[in-house]
């Protein structure tokens, strides 16, 4: 990772020393000692409803949810995964683009930064170079990309992560069904067995926060960055004329296929077989991460915590 400029260093310190006072008005007793955050990267709730998915649909049967949450426009996975970590919409933060840009650093406190500054434990693990973005903003105690990027893989090494260090946020991504979607379509048989992929290593997790005894103070949230729809079959042809990928699964616009989003809660304290029916935007996840930390969610967050979700 670059070095990091003395002009940049000192903002993101101005940053955080604006951020800690309100990480320091920590509630005595949180809601939960630990938050997972688990993103499935291009998961429509219709991809789900037709996925091998148990683990994932027995969590959400058990827990609270909504099946009609919505990302931000343009629902592209950087910028969507932006708000969902800070808090705020793109306007805000300004992550335009969909790739990591060393020179284009992001700017805004997220919730990493905010547990952190409380003196709370913060990981991540990450499918996708394009998240080196939220390690070169720091807040992060561990950051990881493991060499197997595949769901086994970042199960694996996330269940590591909490067996050795138990971290208080835990923020993990799984890119297989945006790989797969992409590639063979967002329908696609391809993209169905990426996504049992998925639940099998969102089991994995689970058996090991079990392991590690932290089943009774803990609470997941699984949700994702958006979803998708396929490409009509002339700009599919278009794109084979220009030499590029096929590439028949897309996402990015305002369309209901691509802006809808599942949101899941599951653990200490959530209402049990609960539907969430007040609105829940991408940036509510920050926001409910922190109010489960009991931490204060910063006035400047545009996220609100989705308190009727426990009880």
């Amino acid at each position: 990772m670059p070095r990091r400029s003395r002009p940049f260093r000192l903002v993101l310190g101005l940053l955080v020393s604006i951020v800690a006072p309100f990480a320091a008005r920590a509630a005595e007793t949180p809601r939960a000692k630990h938050v997972i955050i688990v993103s499935f990267d291009q998961a429509a709730p219709a991809n789900i409803a037709r996925a091998e998915m148990p683990v994932f649909k027995q969590m959400a049967t058990e827990g609270a949810l909504t099946w009609e949450a919505f990302t931000i426009v343009p629902s592209l996975t950087l910028p969507s995964h932006v708000s969902m970590l800070t808090g705020v919409g793109i306007q805000k933060h300004q992550i335009l683009w969909n790739e990591w840009e060393p020179t284009r650093p992001l700017r805004t406190p997220t919730i990493f930064h905010l547990a952190r500054a409380a003196g709370l434990s913060t990981a991540m693990v990450a499918a996708k170079t394009k998240f080196k973005t939220f390690e070169q903003a720091g807040g992060l105690d561990l950051f990881l990309i493991p060499e197997n990027s595949r769901a086994p893989g970042v199960a694996a090494a996330a269940a590591e992560v909490i067996r050795t260090r138990a971290p208080r946020l835990l923020f993990v991504h799984f890119a297989d069904p945006d790989v797969t979607g992409h590639q063979y379509g967002v329908d696609s048989p391809e993209k169905m067995a990426a996504l049992a992929d998925c639940d099998a290593a969102l089991r994995t997790l689970r058996d090991a926060v079990a392991a590690a005894g932290l089943g009774d103070s803990s609470v997941f949230i699984l949700t994702a960055d958006h979803g998708g729809h396929d490409r009509p079959p002339a700009e599919i042809a278009e794109r084979v004329r220009r030499n590029l990928p096929a590439q028949p699964g897309t996402h990015g616009s305002a369309e209901t296929a691509d802006v809808v989003i599942p949101w899941v809660v599951w653990g200490r304290g959530v209402k049990p077989s609960f539907v969430v029916t007040t609105p829940v935007v991408q940036y509510d996840t920050a926001a409910t991460a922190l109010w489960l930390l009991g931490l204060p969610v910063p006035e400047s967050f545009w996220g609100r915590p989705v308190t009727s979700a426990f009880k």
